[in-house]
């Protein structure tokens, strides 16, 4: 893991770039023309998939299955006793652990308000009504990984928001053309209605456009892969989309009283998800720096994910010695991390210096992989630098504001007047002419009244 100095690593190190300018292997763009008889980029086969589904319904969706998953699910909507027969194949241990972390992000989001509210006065009433969506539906990702916890992080405050309708979607396992078994657990723990079964750009398009038995939802939620993100790119406007995620990352901030142990853990368990993935660090400190890079040397050994901790090391990650602790803060903000992590003698003490970052961690008994399982706020986190604008998945994800206007003569005559003055400026006559004939006297001028 590379130690770099503050000019290198806002060259390198700390540059964002957009998610789809990363390099498209030579090996996938091959395998593209082999599925299409012709070269086309990720966005142009998606865009066929894409338009496959919605022309052929479910048959265009068993065809790009079999030719991306080699497999055929065994039923479109995983049946009740597939789902009993979940809990068998899944260990005691893990379905305790998925209980335990759907109740506490449950417990969590119930805190989060979601409020219509009505305020009345002389001049009538405004105010606003806030209803769920009626059908959302979750990307669940089962090739290279199986994320139970990812499933349980959207569908559970999708509950607390009083979505009626919820469906999971993820590709079948070769050995049985079903979901993952502990995929299966947590949709049901959850209180999942439907869980359907596909993968990748075909199960985007089942859910946007529908494809019988597989219903259309009104949202789509959900990591995967780069096709999946470029489905649901596409598909927005159809229906909504909760975001674009990219790899996942971790800034650590430290300080010389950091463990460099707990430290180097910290950043290799973040480096483990993909060779995409970046870990951060930041410190004034360059013995815990060097500290740091040697436990993570030695750390790496250890763990089973080495190949794909290492490509993400040498890739995306590295530590930033910086000239204080308060600038290692200003590059947090500017980097805008997925999770902030902060490994310092007084974390709460610096809160107030956090303006950019999905989610922050607060000391070393409060660290990132916590947040991922068990926490208790939901680990679908901004990415990519977007924490600069967006916040992690919550209650109103699940919800729309619908706004109430119910003024009385006394508000019409109130800013009756104001209206029109607006709709003659923009040039819009028949705007001002619908506030004229409603005015006691619709031909006089408009003038407007003291405040």
């Amino acid at each position: 893991m590379q130690i770099y100095d503050i000019e290198s690593a806002r060259r390198t190190l700390l540059q964002r770039s957009s998610w789809d300018t990363v390099s498209v292997p030579e090996t996938l763009l091959g395998r593209l023309a082999q599925l299409f008889g012709e070269r086309l980029s990720p966005e142009e086969g998606v865009r066929r998939i894409l338009a496959d589904v919605r022309g052929r319904g479910v048959a265009a969706v068993g065809h790009w299955s079999q030719q991306l998953d080699g497999v055929v699910p065994a039923a479109w909507v995983v049946p009740r006793g597939a789902i009993e027969a979940a809990y068998r194949a899944v260990d005691a241990g893990v379905v305790a652990a998925l209980q335990l972390a759907a109740r506490r992000v449950e417990q969590f989001h119930r805190r989060q308000p979601a409020l219509s509210w009505i305020h009345n006065d002389a001049e009538g009433t405004l105010g606003q009504l806030v209803r769920p969506i009626v059908r959302v539906g979750i990307y669940v990702p089962g090739r290279a990984a199986q994320l139970p916890s990812s499933l349980l992080m959207v569908a559970v405050p999708a509950r607390v928001a009083g979505v009626p309708f919820v469906a999971a979607i993820s590709p079948p396992q070769r050995a049985t053309g079903l979901p993952h078994p502990a995929i299966l657990v947590a949709a049901d723990i959850a209180g999942v209605d439907a869980v359907y079964v596909a993968g990748g750009a075909q199960a985007i398009g089942a859910l946007a456009f529908g494809a019988e038995p597989i219903e259309r939802v009104d949202k789509i939620f959900g990591p995967g892969s780069l096709f999946t993100t470029l489905a649901k790119r596409q598909v927005f406007g159809i229906g909504g989309i909760d975001g674009l995620p990219g790899p996942t990352e971790t800034l650590v901030i430290a300080d010389a009283s950091a463990d460099p142990q707990l430290a180097a853990a910290d950043l290799l368990a973040q480096a483990e998800h993909d060779v995409l993935a970046s870990a951060i660090l930041l410190t004034p400190s360059r013995p815990l720096a060097e500290s740091v890079q040697a436990a993570v040397l030695a750390q790496l050994e250890e763990r089973g994910r080495h190949e794909i901790i290492a490509a993400a090391l040498a890739r995306n990650s590295g530590i930033d010695v910086t000239e204080s602790l308060e600038q290692a803060f200003e590059l947090a903000n500017g980097y805008a991390p997925e999770h902030l992590c902060l490994l310092v003698a007084d974390p709460w003490s610096q809160l107030g210096r956090i303006r950019n970052a999905g989610g922050v961690f607060l000391g070393e008994r409060s660290f990132e992989v916590l947040g991922d399982y068990v926490a208790g706020p939901s680990h679908v986190m901004p990415t990519g630098g977007t924490a600069r604008y967006a916040s992690p998945i919550n209650v109103s994800d699940f919800v729309k504001v619908i706004s109430i206007v119910g003024l009385n003569e006394q508000g019409l005559q109130a800013v009756g007047p104001a209206a029109a003055i607006l709709a003659d400026a923009e040039g819009l006559d028949g705007h001002a002419a619908a506030v004229h004939r409603r005015l006691s006297s619709p031909n006089h001028p408009v003038h407007l009244s003291e405040p």
